[in-house]
């Protein structure tokens, strides 16, 4: 699902250019549930912003789901988003002048679809995330473990190659973290491809796999 081979990237820190990643190789297999576990500064949201096609390498190749990511303009990786990664977020990233339903269905009306057409798409996965009953709630009526289950929903309506958590309990207290990673593992019990982010050992050993990230470069 993910190959990604001898990745470098750095940014400019005034007139040198200061590296992040280093030469990165990274392979995740279809139905896997990996972690990748570092602490803050290590590279892992630069990782995390490659896997999710929101930056691009500056060498190296990166192939998700059979698509030459590094190849692709600009112009179509807004596409790639939208149609091969679901986005799970610390903090939601929940639009809060729409109700519960509007929020779950949006990446299908960018995708084009009517509301209707979204709205009949969507509710198995409504329903198997236990959010039928709170469908005209916004999201300031919710809890913070409500407000994840509302944002896993949303990455899982478009049927995307990889779900991609970054921090997906960070924001949450601990029964809620203990709730929303028990919905991680059956997930993944049902085939979704998952890429955690975390800094959190005891987050990281929910997955089946952990690669850990230290000054930019990857082990196992």
């Amino acid at each position: 699902m993910i190959i990604m081979n001898q990745i470098n990237k750095g940014y400019m820190l005034g007139d040198e250019k200061v590296p992040v990643l280093r030469d990165i190789d990274f392979n995740v297999k279809k139905g896997e549930y990996t972690a990748i576990l570092g602490p803050s500064g290590s590279g892992k949201t630069t990782l995390m912003n490659m896997i999710g096609c929101m930056d691009l390498p500056d060498s190296g190749t990166y192939f998700l789901d059979g698509e030459a990511i590094h190849e692709l303009p600009e112009s179509k990786m807004n596409v790639i988003r939208n149609r091969k990664i679901g986005f799970i977020f610390q903090n939601y990233q929940l639009i809060s002048t729409y109700n519960i339903l509007q929020n779950i269905t949006m990446p299908l009306l960018v995708r084009g679809m009517s509301f209707e057409e979204a709205a009949e798409k969507a509710m198995p996965t409504i329903k198997l995330l236990g959010l039928d009953h709170r469908l005209k709630h916004k999201p300031n009526e919710l809890s913070g473990g409500q407000k994840q289950r509302v944002s896993i929903a949303r990455a899982l309506v478009g049927e995307p190659a990889i779900l991609l958590a970054d921090e997906p309990t960070g924001a949450l207290d601990s029964a809620s973290g203990k709730e929303v990673l028990k919905l991680f593992f059956q997930l993944h019990e049902m085939g979704n491809t998952i890429v955690m982010i975390t800094h959190d050992m005891n987050v990281a050993s929910s997955a089946q796999r952990i690669v850990h990230i230290i000054d930019g470069q990857l082990s196992e």
